[in-house]
């Protein structure tokens, strides 16, 4: 039962990555695709979170976690450069 979660969640995942790089390549504005691109970190967290559990090793969250703090701070940088520059 597990293992079919599992590959729901991988299937998912894989179209979230799609639809998250069609957002990047034909997004008319610099907003849309930092939001893909912001979108892309979150995917990555995901999948970094399921291989940790897959691999039974949770010291993978740990980097999950820094990786999505690093992320934050990315998209905050780049929206004060949008709004005023830097």
């Amino acid at each position: 039962m597990a293992e079919i979660i599992l590959d729901i969640a991988f299937v998912l995942i894989f179209f979230s990555i799609v639809f998250g790089i069609v957002r990047l390549v034909i997004g008319p504005a610099t907003v849309d695709r930092v939001v893909a691109i912001d979108l892309l970190t979150i995917i990555a967290i995901a999948v970094i979170a399921l291989l940790a559990h897959i691999a039974n090793r949770y010291i993978y969250l740990d980097v999950a976690l820094v990786y999505g703090l690093l992320s934050f701070l990315g998209v905050l940088a780049v929206a004060r450069y949008l709004e005023k520059g830097f």
